[in-house]
């Protein structure tokens, strides 16, 4: 409880380690707050249901928070009207000050969207799941929206101290990186976060390109040198293969087809 988990992938897509978060944590009975900005509801259910977990039900118990980022979008830049007669201001609200469509000023910070995962997380008095959990595919896209880097940083940041210090909840962010990358905005969030996470998950593609046995590698990077105990994070290195249902993790260079 209370950690902070970055999801990183380079070369090759990390999007499978959303999903086994997901289904995870649904399964282990925590309440989750679902910040899906990269796909629609439906695409993630089918894939959770592969899995065995229906994200619908999840919805109706409570238990999930979902927020549809392109529903969001959609909303806030062509029904105008709607938004305005709605109570609750959008999560996404700070989209409006980047918009043309827009005809008034709006801040273009994240505090709606802290806002929403704060009320979100935070436990009624008949609550009595296990745990509580802030997800988050993919914190790129805040930035493709107009977002600046340092409140994409300052939404994390707060993040952090509400759901992992007061709650005791744990975090898991997504984030796209790519070191040969001229976005200077994204590498900057990427290797600020990297400094701030208790567990790293990185993906990358392989080097030698494309091979049908082996899907690519993931680096896990235990962060030790947090607990400032003089010790080097620990690393391992595996490579993997996506199957329909499941994802098989073996050693470097002896993956079934090898062997």
């Amino acid at each position: 409880q209370g950690k902070f988990t970055l999801l990183r992938d380079t070369r090759t897509d990390g999007s499978f380690l959303v999903h086994h978060f997901l289904s995870f944590y649904l399964r282990a009975g925590c309440k989750v707050c679902f910040v899906a900005l990269l796909q629609s509801f439906s695409h993630y259910n089918i894939v959770a249901q592969k899995l065995g977990v229906s994200l619908t039900a999840a919805k109706e118990r409570g238990q999930l928070v979902f927020l549809e980022g392109l529903k969001s979008c959609l909303d806030l830049l062509f029904g105008e009207e709607e938004e305005e007669q709605s109570e609750q201001p959008s999560p996404l609200q700070f989209i409006r000050a980047k918009s043309p469509f827009s005809s008034r000023e709006s801040n273009s910070d994240l505090r709606a969207l802290f806002d929403f995962v704060r009320t979100s997380l935070t436990p009624a008095g008949s609550d009595s799941w296990k745990g509580l959990v802030l997800l988050v595919d993919d914190l790129g896209v805040l930035l493709s929206l107009g977002t600046t880097p340092v409140a994409v940083l300052d939404f994390i940041h707060y993040c952090r101290v509400v759901v992992c210090s007061q709650l005791k909840g744990n975090i898991v962010v997504l984030v796209h990186s790519n070191e040969d990358s001229e976005d200077e905005e994204n590498e900057l969030v990427v290797n600020s976060l990297c400094h701030h996470s208790d567990l790293i998950l990185w993906v990358e593609g392989l080097a030698t390109g494309f091979c049908k046995d082996v899907h690519g590698q993931i680096k896990i990077i235990r962060r030790v040198s947090l607990e400032l105990t003089g010790e080097q994070d620990h690393v391992q290195i595996y490579q993997y293969k996506i199957q329909d249902k499941n994802v098989t993790f073996f050693a470097r260079g002896l993956s079934a087809a090898v062997l």
